[in-house]
């Protein structure tokens, strides 16, 4: 494995994430379901491509609470490390708030933007998504072209 260009830790430490190579993009998401799985009221994700990201320990087994939808926490603390969707295949989608380099991963869209809590407010101008925005984002990171 390459020196990672991206690295993370769960809260408490057990649970490493690193990448070889940057993130695709970069999104907020605005679903009950992520609201739910990382605490925050608005939280956004880095997507890379499956085979570019690692966790330690590398025996994490994803739990399934939505159909189409597995994501990795921490046995230990509970962080959230990672998510699949089967609608993005080509992708991992990872809570920024676990990235030792966040503050360079700047969100590029926003995602299930209808579901946006009423009194948060980011005029940001980037584009949004009222569902999940995976004819967007899979156009966009076509990995084949």
């Amino acid at each position: 494995m390459a020196d990672p260009v991206v690295t993370g830790r769960c809260y408490c430490g057990a649970s490493r994430i690193s990448a070889d190579g940057a993130a695709l993009t970069v999104a907020w998401c605005h679903c009950r379901d992520c609201r739910r799985w990382t605490g925050a009221p608005q939280p956004a994700f880095a997507a890379f491509p499956p085979d570019t990201l690692h966790l330690s320990p590398d025996t994490l087994e994803p739990f399934r609470a939505v159909a189409g939808v597995a994501r990795w926490t921490c046995p230990t603390c509970g962080s959230p490390l990672a998510a699949r969707f089967d609608y993005l295949p080509d992708q991992v989608w990872v809570p920024l708030g676990v990235l030792d380099q966040a503050e360079a991963l700047v969100p590029a869209s926003h995602s299930h933007a209808d579901a946006a809590l009423p009194w948060l407010h980011l005029d940001d101008g980037l584009p949004r998504s009222g569902g999940s925005g995976r004819d967007r984002l899979n156009a966009e990171l076509d990995l084949d072209g």
